[in-house]
């Protein structure tokens, strides 16, 4: 599974996106950690091969979360669904 990373000056936290290609909340998300000069790493699922769409989606379960996206992951441990910017940025600034 190849994710694609995006360079920035705030590398304070691990910071992945599952994202759809197509999705505008996907890109709105994208669009936010960019302006908030936020390192992170991303894949677009429906871009994915089949085997890797499905151990995207075992992930996803495992941390209990339903599949929707955009899936923010944050140092592995929180994990936000949709484009919550007030979650984002609180689990950007701890």
């Amino acid at each position: 599974m190849k994710f694609i990373n995006v360079p920035g000056k705030n590398k304070t936290h691990e910071t992945k996106l599952y994202a759809l290609s197509t999705c505008v909340h996907c890109k709105a998300v994208k669009q936010f950690l960019r302006d908030n000069d936020v390192e992170f790493e991303y894949i677009d699922v429906d871009l994915c091969d089949k085997n890797d769409q499905q151990e995207i989606v075992r992930d996803i379960v495992k941390r209990g979360g339903q599949l929707s996206f955009p899936k923010i992951i944050v140092d592995d441990v929180i994990m936000i669904t949709g484009f919550d910017k007030k979650r984002i940025k609180e689990s950007l600034e701890n």
